[in-house]
C-alpha cells in the first residue's frame, strides 16, 4: 500500500527590534500550518542565519525571556573580546547555544506543544530582517 506524503518548504520573513529580540512565532507558524493542509505529521522550523536561532520556551511569563538574556548575556556577555572580526562573537556563540532548528508535532491540523509553551525566534545580532524556512511534512 502506498500513502501519499505531503512536504511543503516555506518562508516566513521576520523583522526584529532590537540586538537581543525573543518574538514569538507560534501564531505565525500555525497560520501557516494551516495554510499548508498538513493535517498529521511534523514541521521543521530552520533559522538560515549564524546570529539567530529557534527555541521552544515558556510563552506565559515574560519573566523566563528576560532571564534567559541576562543569562546569555552573562555568558556571553557583548563585551566578549574574540578573534572574531566582525565584533558579533557573542552573537554567534548565542546562536549556537539555542540552535538552528526545532521539529514540531502536528496532529489533527495543529501543533502539538505542551501547555506553556511556545515557538521563538531568536535574535542576537539585530535589528534585522531574517527569514525562517518552515517544511511541514505529513498527510
Amino acid at each position: 500500500m502506498v500513502r501519499e506524503v505531503m512536504a511543503i518548504w516555506r518562508e516566513i520573513t521576520i523583522t526584529t527590534r532590537a540586538a537581543t529580540d525573543f518574538l514569538e512565532i507560534t501564531g505565525d507558524l500555525m497560520a501557516d500550518l494551516q495554510k499548508s493542509g498538513v493535517k498529521t505529521g511534523m514541521g521543521t522550523v530552520f533559522v538560515p542565519h549564524t546570529t539567530a536561532g529557534v527555541m521552544l520556551n515558556e510563552n506565559a511569563d515574560p519573566d523566563v525571556l528576560y532571564d534567559l538574556k541576562q543569562a546569555l548575556d552573562r555568558i556571553f556577555p557583548p563585551s566578549l573580546n574574540a578573534a572574531h572580526a566582525e565584533g558579533n562573537s557573542a552573537a554567534h556563540l548565542k546562536a549556537a547555544l539555542i540552535g538552528s532548528s526545532v521539529n514540531l508535532p502536528v496532529v489533527e491540523g495543529r501543533l502539538r506543544l505542551g501547555t506553556w509553551q511556545g515557538v521563538y525566534f531568536c535574535e542576537f545580532d539585530g535589528p534585522r530582517r531574517r527569514k525562517l524556512l518552515v517544511r511541514w511534512e505529513g498527510k
